[in-house]
C-alpha cells in the first residue's frame, strides 16, 4: 500500500513539472493526449488528473492565460510592493507629528516600518516557497490568505498611534500577508514563461515601480487631509477592491494536485548543480551587497528632500521619479536578460549605480534639479537588478519551475537581509553625523554639494551606498571571470574528448 502511494505521488509530481521540448522527429498515431489514472481503495478521487498532455495545456509565453496572469501579477506587485516601496513619505509624516516623535526611540524605530516590511517579504522565499510546493493546491488558499492579512495589517495600525504597534501592524504583519500574495506569484511564472522569461520577470517586477510612482502622488493629499490613521483605512480598503478581482487569474499552467507532493524534487542532476556552482554563490553575495545599498534612497530622499527646505509634494516628486526610473529600468533589463550575458548586465549596471551614487547625490542634489536626476538614474540603473536574476538561473533551473521559484527565493532573501540591516546602518551614520554638525531646516543655502545638505549628516550615508554598490559591482566582476572559466574547461575537455 505504501509503495503505490508513494507511486501516485511521484506520478502526479513527475506531471506537474513540464519537460524541455523534444527534438525527435518520433510521431505517435493519432493520440491527443495520455492518460493516467491512479486507484486507491477502489476510489480515484484524489489520483492524477485524467487526460493531461502537453497538447491540453494552455501555451508557453502566450496566449490568453500567459497574459492575463502577467497583467494580474504585475498589479498584484504593485500593490504589494507599492507601499514599502514608498513608505518614505510616511516616514516623514511620521517624524513630523509629535504624537509619535515624542515616544521613547521613536526616531529609530520609525525609519524601521518599511524596511522590515520589504525585508520579511524578500527573506520569506525560502520559507514559504517548500511549503507551496509540497502542498501546491495551497498557493491559491495563500493568496487569499495573504489578501486578508494586508487588509487587516493596514487597518488595525490605523487604530494605533504606539510606534511599536505600528512597527508590528504596518511592518511585520503587513509584509507576512504581502509575502503570502507575493511567492505564489513568483512560482506560477515560471510555468507561464520560458523563452520570453526575462521579459515576463521585468514586467512583474515593473509592477513595484508602478506603486511607487502612484502612491508618493496620492499620499502627501490623503496625509495632510486625514492625517496617519485615516490615510492607512483607505489603504487598506482600496487593497482588497484591488486585489480580489484579479486573484481568479493568478493561477497555474499545471494542474494542480490535491495529494501532498514530495517535492521540492527537481529533476535530473539540478538540484545538485546549483549547489555546487560557484557563479551562483558568487552572484548571492552580490546581490546581499546591492540590497544593503538599493533601499537607503528609497527611505531617506523625503527626508533628504526636506532638509532642501523642499514641500512635501516635491519630495514625494524624487519617490515618483525614482520609480518611474525603476520601472523603465526593469522592463529594459528583462528584455536584456534574454539576450545578454548577465555578468556584463550586472556589472554595467552596478557600476553605473555607484558612480551615480558618488556624483548625482553626493555632489549634485544641493538642489531640486539634483536631486531629481539622482532618483530617475538610481531608479532606472538600480531598480532593473532584479530583472537580470533570469539571465543567472534559467541555465540552472532548465525547465524546472520548483527549482527556478528555489533560486529566487535564495536570491530575495539574501536582498531582503541587506534591506532589513541597511536602514538602522543608515540612521546610525546621520546620526554621528548630525552629532558632529548642527543640522537644521533651512540652514543649507550655502550647501555646495549634496554631501553638505543638512549640515553634513548625509554625507556618511552616500558614502556608504556608493562603496555597496561598487563592492557588488566588483563582485560580479569575479562572478564574470569564474564564470568565463568554467566555460573555456568546459569547452577544453569537449575538445579533448573528441
Amino acid at each position: 500500500m505504501s509503495s503505490v502511494l508513494e507511486n501516485s505521488e511521484n506520478i502526479e509530481l513527475a506531471l506537474q513539472t513540464p519537460l524541455p521540448v523534444s527534438s525527435s522527429t518520433l510521431h505517435l498515431p493519432d493520440q491527443d493526449s495520455v492518460s493516467v489514472v491512479v486507484t486507491l481503495n477502489g476510489s480515484n478521487r484524489d489520483a492524477a488528473p485524467l487526460n493531461r498532455s502537453q497538447s491540453s495545456l494552455p501555451p508557453v509565453d502566450g496566449g490568453f492565460g500567459a497574459w492575463s496572469f502577467l497583467t494580474a501579477a504585475f498589479f498584484v506587485e504593485a500593490v504589494v510592493w507599492g507601499f514599502p516601496t514608498s513608505f518614505g513619505v510616511f516616514l516623514d509624516a511620521y517624524l513630523n507629528d509629535t504624537r509619535y516623535t515624542s515616544q521613547p526611540k521613536a526616531s529609530s524605530l520609525l525609519p524601521l516600518i518599511g524596511p522590515v516590511s520589504s525585508g520579511i517579504i524578500y527573506c520569506s522565499g525560502p520559507f514559504i516557497t517548500p511549503v507551496i510546493t509540497r502542498y501546491p493546491y495551497h498557493k491559491r488558499t495563500s493568496l487569499y490568505i495573504g489578501t486578508i492579512l494586508c487588509w487587516a495589517s493596514l487597518f488595525t495600525a490605523s487604530y494605533t498611534s504606539q510606534v511599536v504597534q505600528l512597527v508590528v501592524f504596518q511592518g511585520v504583519l503587513y509584509a507576512i500577508g504581502g509575502s503570502l500574495l507575493y511567492i505564489p506569484c513568483i512560482s506560477y511564472l515560471s510555468e507561464w514563461f520560458n523563452h520570453r522569461r526575462g521579459l515576463a520577470n521585468g514586467v512583474v517586477f515593473a509592477g513595484t515601480g508602478v506603486g511607487g510612482i502612484l502612491l508618493p502622488l496620492i499620499l502627501p493629499p490623503l496625509l495632510s487631509s486625514y492625517g496617519p490613521p485615516k490615510t492607512l483605512r483607505i489603504l487598506s480598503i482600496a487593497i482588497v477592491l484591488l486585489v480580489v478581482p484579479l486573484l481568479p487569474f493568478i493561477k497555474g499552467r499545471l494542474p494542480e494536485s490535491r495529494n501532498r507532493a514530495m517535492g521540492p524534487s527537481p529533476r535530473g542532476r539540478g538540484d545538485v548543480e546549483w549547489k555546487k556552482s560557484v557563479s551562483f554563490w558568487v552572484l548571492v553575495v552580490a546581490n546581499t551587497f546591492q540590497g544593503f545599498g538599493y533601499f537607503v534612497p528609497i527611505v531617506w530622499l523625503p527626508t533628504f528632500a526636506s532638509d532642501l527646505n523642499l514641500s512635501s509634494t516635491t519630495s514625494s516628486v524624487a519617490i515618483a521619479l525614482l520609480n518611474c526610473g525603476s520601472v523603465i529600468g526593469r522592463l529594459a533589463t528583462g528584455y536584456l536578460s534574454d539576450k545578454v550575458d548577465p555578468w556584463l548586465l550586472g556589472f554595467s549596471t552596478l557600476a553605473s549605480t555607484s558612480a551615480a551614487t558618488f556624483i548625482l547625490w553626493g555632489l549634485l542634489s544641493y538642489n531640486l534639479a539634483g536631486l531629481l536626476s539622482f532618483g530617475v538614474a538610481d531608479g532606472f540603473l538600480a531598480g532593473g537588478w532584479t530583472s537580470s536574476w533570469n539571465g543567472f538561473t534559467k541555465p540552472l533551473s532548465a525547465s524546472d519551475p520548483n527549482l527556478s521559484t528555489t533560486l529566487f527565493g535564495i536570491l530575495l532573501f539574501s536582498r531582503g537581509m541587506g534591506n532589513i540591516f541597511s536602514t538602522p546602518i543608515s540612521s546610525a551614520l546621520t546620526s554621528l553625523n548630525s552629532n558632529s554638525t548642527t543640522s537644521t531646516r533651512g540652514s543649507n543655502h550655502s550647501a555646495h554639494l549634496g554631501f553638505d545638505v543638512g549640515g553634513g549628516r548625509f554625507e556618511k550615508m552616500i558614502v556608504y551606498v556608493g562603496i555597496c554598490f561598487a563592492s557588488a559591482a566588483l563582485t560580479t566582476l569575479v562572478g564574470w571571470g569564474t564564470d568565463v572559466t568554467r566555460r573555456r574547461r568546459a569547452l577544453g575537455r569537449q575538445s579533448a574528448q573528441e
